[in-house]
C-alpha cells in the first residue's frame, strides 16, 4: 500500500513547528509527511525590518533559514510552491499548486500565514526577496523625512530601526486611532510605548490616517484631517496584515471564514465540517493577537493532535494564552506587556533582555532545527 501524505501548507511559525514535532511522531512506514512553501526557506519576520534597515549580510543570512534541517531524522519533504487551491472529503483530497502539481493528502494543515503591506510584504521568490530588501533599504538611506503609515508593533519597530541607523532622519508615524497599538491593551502600555517612541524624537500623528496606497518616494503628504506634512519625501506602508485565505474561499466557499476572512476553527483546531482538515497560525478565528509565539504553540498542538486523529484517540482543545508582547525601539530600546494579573507594563531593560538585542533569532534557529 502507497503511503498516505500528511500535508502542511506554509512554513512560518505555525507550519513548521507541526512540521518539526510530527517528524518526531509519525510512523514513517504509513505516512508521508510533506511541507510546501513558496520560498525554499523561512524568513523570520521578526528580524526582516533590521535586516533592511541595515542591510547586514549577516543579519539576512540568520532571518532566512531553509528547512533542510527541519525535519528530525529527515522524516518529511519539502516542497516548493504555492497553494492555488484545494479538494476536500472527509476521507481525503486533493493540493492544486500554481505551477500544476497536484498532491493528495490524507491529513491537510492550513497554516500558510498573512498577507502584509510595506517592508514585510516579501515576493515568493528569491530574486524577488533579494530586490525587495534592496529596493527598500536604497529607499530609506536615501530619504531625510519619512512617514510610517501605521503605528503598531510594525511602524514602531521600524522607526525604532531607522533612528538607531541614522538618528539625524526625520521620523513621523501616522495612526487612525487615539493611542498606538490598538485596544487589545490597555491605555497605560499604549501611552508607555507613545513615551518611548517620543523619546527617540520620533514624531506622532495620531487619529489620523494617509490615505497614499504603496511605498515610495513623495513630495508631502497631506493627512485625511488636513494635516500637512510638506517635508516628506518616503512613505512606507506599516499597517497591519490580511488573511491569506483567498485560496479557501475559493476551496470550501465563504462559509468556511469569518467576516474578517480567517478560518473558522473547532477549538481542536479542526475545521468546522472537516475532521481531516486543519489550521494554525495568523489565519485562525480566534479571540487573541496574532503573534509568532502563538501561531508556534498552535503548530505544536496540531501535530499532537494529528498524532491522536491517526491513532484514533482523544484530540485536546486550544484554550488560548494569556497577552504578551514585546516591542522594540531599536537594539537598545522598548517596552514590554504582560496580561496577567492587573496588566503589567515593562520598560526598555525588559525589551532588551528579551528581543531588542537578539530578535529572537536563537528561538527561531531552534525551530528550524538548528
Amino acid at each position: 500500500m502507497s503511503k498516505k501524505n500528511i500535508v502542511i501548507v506554509g512554513g512560518g511559525s505555525g507550519g513548521a513547528n507541526a512540521a518539526r514535532a510530527l517528524s518526531r511522531t509519525l510512523d514513517s512506514s504509513n505516512y508521508q509527511l510533506i511541507l510546501i512553501n513558496p520560498l525554499p526557506y523561512r524568513i523570520w519576520l521578526v528580524g526582516t525590518l533590521r535586516a533592511i534597515v541595515t542591510n547586514d549580510e549577516t543579519l539576512k543570512n540568520d532571518v532566512m533559514i531553509s528547512y533542510d534541517k527541519v525535519f528530525v531524522n529527515g522524516n518529511g519533504k519539502f516542497v516548493e510552491g504555492t497553494v492555488k487551491s484545494f479538494e476536500a472529503t472527509k476521507e481525503g483530497g486533493t493540493v492544486t499548486l500554481e505551477s500544476g502539481e497536484k498532491i493528495d493528502y490524507h491529513v491537510l494543515v492550513l497554516a500558510q500565514g498573512m498577507s502584509w503591506t510595506g517592508p514585510p510584504a516579501f515576493p515568493r521568490t528569491d530574486d524577488g526577496v533579494k530586490e525587495h530588501i534592496s529596493t527598500l533599504h536604497g529607499q530609506l538611506s536615501k530619504a531625510n523625512d519619512i512617514v510610517l503609515v501605521g503605528g503598531g508593533a510594525v511602524g514602531i519597530e521600524l522607526a525604532g530601526e531607522i533612528k538607531d541607523q541614522w538618528p539625524n532622519k526625520k521620523v513621523t508615524i501616522v495612526h487612525g486611532d487615539k493611542h498606538l497599538m490598538n485596544d487589545a491593551y490597555p491605555v497605560k502600555y499604549r501611552k508607555a510605548a507613545e513615551a518611548s517612541v517620543l523619546a527617540r524624537d520620533i514624531k506622532l500623528v495620531l487619529d489620523d490616517f494617509v490615505d497614499h496606497a504603496g511605498t515610495g518616494p513623495v513630495n508631502g503628504i497631506t493627512t485625511r484631517s488636513g494635516k500637512e506634512l510638506v517635508g516628506a519625501d518616503l512613505v512606507v506602508q506599516t499597517r497591519g496584515p490580511r488573511p491569506n485565505t483567498e485560496f479557501v474561499s475559493a476551496s470550501l466557499g465563504p462559509a468556511a471564514l469569518s467576516e474578517k476572512g480567517l478560518i473558522r476553527i473547532r477549538p481542536t483546531m479542526q475545521l468546522a465540517e472537516y475532521d481531516n482538515i486543519f489550521a494554525a497560525g495568523d489565519v485562525i478565528d480566534w479571540q487573541e493577537q496574532k503573534q509568532a509565539a502563538k501561531s508556534s504553540a498552535h503548530g505544536l498542538l496540531v501535530a499532537a493532535n494529528i498524532q491522536a486523529y491517526l491513532n484514533k484517540g482523544t484530540l485536546k482543545p486550544y484554550k488560548g494564552a494569556s497577552e504578551m508582547i514585546v516591542v522594540t525601539n531599536g537594539k537598545a530600546g522598548g517596552f514590554g506587556y504582560l496580561g496577567i494579573l492587573w496588566g503589567i507594563t515593562l520598560g526598555a531593560w525588559f525589551a532588551r533582555m528579551v528581543k531588542s538585542k537578539t530578535l529572537l533569532i536563537p528561538m527561531f534557529k531552534a525551530e528550524q532545527g538548528l
